[in-house]
């Protein structure tokens, strides 16, 4: 596991970094890195990025969020999907913060997982991306390639942070969202992955995989 994460980290500046790794490295503000969670729900990262610019040059604390009315909120970040229904979470989770925290986006996972819209691959990020605090994100590209190496044998992504939390070793849980997913989007993909360019083929086991190219 150590080889594999360590030759993908060398190839990684090749990838385009997720867009969420991209929000937090340029602010370092877990209140953004939050809101750019929830816009990046089933948005591909390019539409994501377009909106977090529109709305984070509008809005960056919570009481900003809140002073939009709903209609310039869901102009904001039209382009995503369930714009209208993000911009609900969002104002409500905004309003969280303010009633609950004073307005600051708490650093841990159990205080993050009591705002309103916010799961658990959303909280790891935050701790992990805005805080630098160990945790592990897993979304559809982490639970996939997970299982695809053998390295957990889990159902779904709450199973599969369970079960990484027992196998993989601290050091690597800061990295190991952002690595995989940039390899899921451009090598290691859902149907027919690139083996052919994939710089760890000679290391995976390709549990699952019928057909690559």
């Amino acid at each position: 596991m150590s080889k594999a994460l360590r030759i993908l980290r060398r190839e990684a500046p090749g990838w385009n970094a997720p867009v969420m790794t991209l929000v937090a490295a340029e602010s370092r503000d877990p209140f953004l890195t939050l809101v750019g969670c929830i816009l990046s729900l089933r948005t591909r990262d390019q539409t994501t990025a377009v909106a977090a610019r529109e709305l984070f040059a509008r809005a960056r604390t919570p009481a900003e969020i809140i002073a939009l009315s709903p209609r310039q909120l869901e102009k904001c970040i039209y382009p995503v999907g369930f714009y209208r229904t993000k911009a609900r979470v969002i104002r409500e989770l905004s309003r969280d913060l303010i009633d609950k925290f004073d307005g600051r986006v708490p650093d841990d996972i159990d205080s993050l997982l009591t705002l309103k819209g916010v799961g658990r691959k959303t909280a790891n990020l935050v701790v992990t991306e805005a805080y630098r605090k160990p945790g592990i994100c897993v979304d559809t590209h982490v639970h996939r390639i997970s299982n695809r190496w053998g390295l957990v044998r889990t159902a779904t992504p709450e199973k599969t942070e369970a079960a990484l939390r027992t196998v993989l070793p601290l050091r690597h849980w800061l990295e190991y969202n952002g690595l995989l997913v940039a390899f899921g989007q451009t090598i290691c993909q859902p149907r027919f992955p690139l083996c052919s360019r994939c710089p760890i083929e000679g290391l995976c086991p390709k549990i699952g995989v019928i057909r690559s190219r």
